[in-house]
């Protein structure tokens, strides 16, 4: 299956319920701060939304609520692998993103056979504090001539400006969070990305 280019990031499913009658065909949901009881409703509720509007949801963190709900991908930090039991996702049939911000990281994802790989971040961001510098478009097409036809999601401080030059340094894919989510018309941000990268 290929993958949309276009991925908007979330934290909660009210952003999904308003971005995907939009055409999100892509969507990751990153909660932080639900306890288990209100993260499973959520999920679930996330799940049904993207299968009626036909798109893809990726699960951060979660694996095990993943599995319990039937998503079909999850996305794990370099710090969720060390927790995630991966032979029990690999069974209940989940694909797998993986985050990775240096040559460490990337062979220790690359070791796991992931179905995407994300490099970040590619600009300074704002959603939150990381120890890496920006990534620049460089270490893009570094990372898209090390994992060949793998798809590459570029993350960090993109906004619809900044797409173009991402994919055409090697990005598959490219992910968005606070370029919507603070955006002034959050539904009108959407449709400008969905024209960027369709």
């Amino acid at each position: 299956m290929t993958l949309d280019r276009f991925y908007p990031i979330f934290d909660n499913v009210a952003w999904l319920e308003r971005t995907l009658p939009l055409g999100v065909k892509l969507v990751q949901l990153r909660i932080k701060t639900l306890s288990a009881s209100d993260l499973r409703p959520a999920v679930a509720r996330a799940r049904a939304l993207c299968r009626s509007h036909g798109a893809v949801l990726v699960v951060n963190d979660h694996w095990q609520t993943a599995i319990d709900e039937d998503c079909d991908w999850i996305h794990l930090g370099q710090e969720d692998l060390d927790e995630a039991d991966l032979p029990a996702i690999r069974r209940a049939g989940l694909k797998i993103g993986i985050s990775t911000h240096d040559h460490a990281e990337l062979d220790r994802a690359l070791s796991l056979t992931p179905d995407y790989v994300a490099l970040g971040p590619v600009y300074p961001t704002i959603l939150k504090k990381m120890k890496w510098e920006r990534q620049g478009l460089e270490r893009v097409t570094e990372w898209k001539r090390l994992i060949g036809a793998l798809p590459l999601v570029a993350i960090g401080g993109m906004n619809v400006d900044r797409a173009a030059g991402a994919f055409a340094a090697g990005a598959d894919i490219v992910s968005a969070v606070t370029d919507i989510t603070l955006h002034d018309d959050p539904e009108a941000r959407v449709r400008q990305w969905i024209e960027a990268t369709r």
